[in-house]
C-alpha cells in the first residue's frame, strides 16, 4: 500500500492476530479482574516470542490503547530503551491491572530510573500510582534493601494501609509481608502490625496457596526458608 511502512504494516497484521485471539469467556474471566481483554496469555506469549524485541513497534503497540496491545507491547520492549518521564506517563496511562503490573515488573524493575521512579511513585497522590511505588519498594526489600528506612515503611503501613483503596493495600501489604520474611529483626513488628489491622485476613484462598494476610505469609515463608 503506498505510503505505508513495513512497520505500520507489522502493526495492523499483529493487531488482526490479537483480533482473532479474542474469546468471549476468556473476556468474561478477565473482566472480574477489571482487565478488558479477551487474549489467552498463554498464546499471547507466543506471539511475543516469535515476534522477539521490537522497541518501535512495543511504542505502537502501546499507542493504540488496547489491553491486549499493550500487554505484548510490555512483551516486545526494550526495557532501557524507555526514559523516566515516558515510563511515568505510560503507568499513568495503564487503565488495565495486568497491564500495570506487568509494565512494572517485566519494564520498570530493568530500567535505570527504576529507582527514581519508585521514589517519585512512593509519594505520589494517586494511590494506583503510589502501588507502583510500593511493588519496586518490595522488590528493593528483597533483593537490595540497603538505604531503606525499613522501621519507617513499617510505620507508614501501620499508619496508612487499612484505609488504603484496594490497588494500594495489596501493594502495602505485600511490602510489609515481604520486610517479615526477609528481615528477622523486623519480623515481630511486621508481624504485630499485620494481626492488629487484619488486612486480608478473610481472603478466599485455595487449597495449598499461602494465604496474603501478611502473619500467615511470614510464618509460611519462614517456615519453608528453614524448613531442612
Amino acid at each position: 500500500m503506498p505510503g505505508t511502512t513495513s512497520a505500520d504494516s507489522t502493526l495492523a497484521q499483529v493487531t488482526a492476530e490479537l483480533a482473532a485471539l479474542e474469546d468471549p469467556r476468556v473476556r468474561a474471566v478477565n473482566e472480574r479482574h477489571g482487565d478488558d481483554h479477551g487474549v489467552n496469555l498463554s498464546k499471547l506469549r507466543a506471539i511475543a516470542k516469535r515476534l522477539k524485541t521490537q522497541p518501535d513497534l512495543a511504542r505502537q503497540l502501546w499507542a493504540t490503547d488496547d489491553t491486549a496491545a499493550q500487554l505484548l507491547a510490555v512483551l516486545v520492549s526494550r526495557p532501557k530503551a524507555y526514559g523516566r518521564d515516558e515510563l511515568d506517563g505510560m503507568l499513568r496511562g495503564a487503565r488495565s491491572p495486568k497491564v500495570h503490573d506487568w509494565l512494572v515488573n517485566y519494564v520498570v524493575k530493568k530500567n535505570p530510573h527504576s529507582e527514581e521512579l519508585r521514589v517519585a511513585w512512593l509519594a505520589d497522590p494517586d494511590p494506583v500510582v503510589a502501588s507502583a511505588g510500593w511493588a519496586l519498594t518490595t522488590e528493593r526489600v528483597a533483593k537490595n534493601p540497603e538505604g531503606l528506612d525499613l522501621p519507617e515503611l513499617l510505620s507508614i503501613i501501620e499508619a496508612d494501609m487499612k484505609d488504603a483503596p484496594d490497588r494500594l493495600q495489596w501493594a502495602m501489604n505485600h511490602c510489609l509481608a515481604q520486610i517479615g520474611i526477609e528481615h528477622a529483626g523486623h519480623r515481630a513488628r511486621a508481624l504485630e502490625i499485620g494481626e492488629r489491622l487484619g488486612v486480608l485476613k478473610d481472603y478466599p484462598t485455595p487449597p495449598g496457596c499461602t494465604s496474603p494476610y501478611a502473619p500467615a505469609w511470614i510464618a509460611e515463608m519462614v517456615r519453608r526458608q528453614q524448613a531442612p
